[in-house]
């Protein structure tokens, strides 16, 4: 099994920046593919971001494109998400979660096995 925590959530005025980070704990993180969900109140859950496990590919929801950075550090057991120029439309609880090599889509939920709890994330207008 993997472990996921999530951090780095809060509140902060549109246009500014936060970094969100994933401690990965458990089987050895650099083995799996890592995405970012967010989900705002009364509405799906939505795929953010995504990257391969050596970190040599991203994928980004076009919704965030130019905005966030998806990265890892495989030696931290660790995933980030940058994200700038925040708008008030990206409030939600933002999840990371993990995936198998063998994971083709990444931008579909249901192809993670293993899930954080999720961190808050509020922008204000």
């Amino acid at each position: 099994q993997v472990q996921l925590v999530e951090s780095g959530g809060g509140l902060v005025q549109a246009g500014g920046s936060l970094r969100l980070s994933c401690a990965a704990s458990g089987r050895t993180f650099s083995a799996y593919n890592m995405g970012w969900f967010r989900q705002a109140p009364g509405k799906e859950r939505e795929f953010v971001a995504a990257i391969r496990r050596s970190g040599s590919n991203t994928y980004y929801a076009d919704s965030v494109k130019g905005r966030f950075t998806i990265s890892r550090d495989n030696a931290k057991n660790t995933g980030y998400l940058q994200m700038n120029s925040l708008k008030p439309e990206d409030t939600a609880v933002y999840y990371c979660a993990t995936t198998g090599p063998a994971t083709w889509t990444l931008s579909t939920a249901g192809n993670y096995d293993y899930w954080g709890q999720g961190t808050q994330v509020t922008v204000s207008s």
